[in-house]
Order: structure tokens, then sequence, then C-alpha cells
């Protein structure tokens, strides 16, 4: 039997039944289906709260990625840590993530060219209780036929290594590469939305001076943006708004945004 990392968000940030999660999910890229063919991003960052909270905002990004499902083979997904310290950077040491929608494969010839590097290493309990990898699962089961994953807990690495893990992966069409991240935290809407609005300007940007306040996700997201200077990707924001205006009250709001960065130009919308 594969050694598996189970569920540990499903029934709190998204629903844990498999008929209520595939519908819910479903419903929202349906509603977030652009309106014209868009090109197939290489790179997206996408928000990882509750899917009642971010789930609009994932949606946007992960619809982009649907008409591509045929192709993409592999997803390499990063994300910060929020309960475990890590040094460097984390694989979670097993054959499989779980959801209730089914178990995605670890490419595990990835997971070997990663742990030749000195700062990665495997640990199962960064891996544990951490939503910000798996509350991306659903989406990515729901817009890619059959995929494998690797999944890398972002703790107290460089932008720089980061990048070179991202280097190392990046492939061709078949690999997707995912950054999770929220924006501001805990911010009135108004401020929120003004400081949202800046940090996803110096995204656009391909700045690495965002901070860890501007984004949770904010090595992941620099590392990323360090590879796209040195490639040329083209980002684009996809949507930008807070649980204000999806599913909490406006007195203090969290921030998301979905990004997607093109090897060319994206068309204007």
């Amino acid at each position: 039997m594969p050694s598996v990392r189970p569920a540990a968000i499903a029934g709190s940030f998204y629903p844990g039944q498999p008929e209520v999660l595939a519908r819910g999910v479903e419903r929202m890229l349906a509603a977030a289906k652009p309106q014209s063919p868009q090109p197939i991003p290489k790179a997206i960052i996408a928000p990882h709260a509750g899917h009642r909270y971010s789930g609009p905002i994932a949606a946007s990004i992960y619809a982009l990625i649907a008409p591509a499902r045929a192709t993409i083979k592999r997803v390499v997904l990063l994300g910060p840590t929020h309960r475990v310290a890590v040094h460097g950077i984390a694989l979670p040491g097993v054959e499989a993530f779980a959801t209730p929608l089914g178990a995605v494969a670890i490419d595990t010839d990835a997971v070997k060219k990663l742990l030749a590097l000195p700062y990665i290493g495997n640990s199962a309990e960064a891996h544990r209780q951490e939503h910000s990898l798996e509350v991306h699962l659903p989406f990515l089961q729901s817009v890619i036929d059959d995929f494998t994953l690797v999944p890398l807990a972002i703790g107290r690495a460089t932008a720089q290594q980061v990048a070179t893990v991202i280097d190392l992966l990046w492939g061709g069409d078949e690999t997707l590469i995912v950054v999770s991240s929220d924006m501001s935290h805990y911010l009135p809407y108004a401020e929120a939305q003004a400081t949202d609005k800046a940090t996803a300007q110096a995204i656009l940007e391909l700045r690495t001076d965002i901070t860890h306040h501007q984004a949770c996700g904010a090595t992941p997201v620099i590392g990323l943006n360090l590879l796209a200077q040195q490639r040329g990707l083209n980002p684009q924001l996809i949507d930008l708004r807070n649980s204000g205006d999806t599913a909490g009250d406006k007195a203090r709001v969290v921030g998301y945004g979905s990004f997607a960065y093109y090897e060319t130009r994206p068309l204007s919308h």
C-alpha cells in the first residue's frame, strides 16, 4: 500500500462529502469561466483560505487551466508553512496526497532530484495539518484529468532557493507551477483594498521586496518573480478581492489575488 497524506482540512476549509465538494468547485469554476479563449498560464498564484472565502478568486485562475486538462501531467505546488517551523523546504515523505475527490500520486522522480538539494528534506509533520497546499487540490482535481504532484512546504528558505527549485522542475507544457498565497490579513475593507492593490502592482512588476505582511506566501511569490525575471515571463492580474466581497464582514478582511504568468505576452482583456 502506498503511503498517503490524508485530507486534513476536509469538512472545515471545504466540504468533506465528495459530491458536495465536486458540485461546489464546479459551480465556482462555471461562474469564473472566461468569455473568450485565453492562453494557458505556465505558472499561477492562487489564494488558500476556505473555499467559501477565497474559492471564487481561486476559481478565476483555475478556470484558465481547464482547457489544458489533458496536457498538464504534473503540478509543482508551493505554499508557506502555517503550523510547523521548517528550515528550508519540506517534502511530505509520502507517495500520495488525498482529498475527498481521490488520491493524487507524488512525482517520485522529481522528489529524488529535489532531495539532492541541501535545503530540501522530508517532513511529514510540516505537511500533516498544513492547509496552504491541500486547499488547492480539489480545484486541480477538477480542471486536470490526470496529474502527479510535487508538494513543497516553504519554511525559512530564501527566494533564490525557491527560484532554483521551480527552475529545476520547469519542464514544458506538461508542468504547471502553482504558488499558494493570500494577501493582507485582518485590515478594514477599504484599507485592505488599497494595500492589496499596491501588492498586486508589485507582483505585476516582478518585484522582490514583497513582505509577509503583504502576502503570507511572500517567499514563494518572490521566488517565482525572480525566475520570471530570468525567463521573461509576463504576469497578469486575473482577480483581486477579499473576504468582505465573498463571505465575511467588512470590519476585518483577508485579501485574495489570482495571477497568471505567461511565457508569451497574454491577450488583453
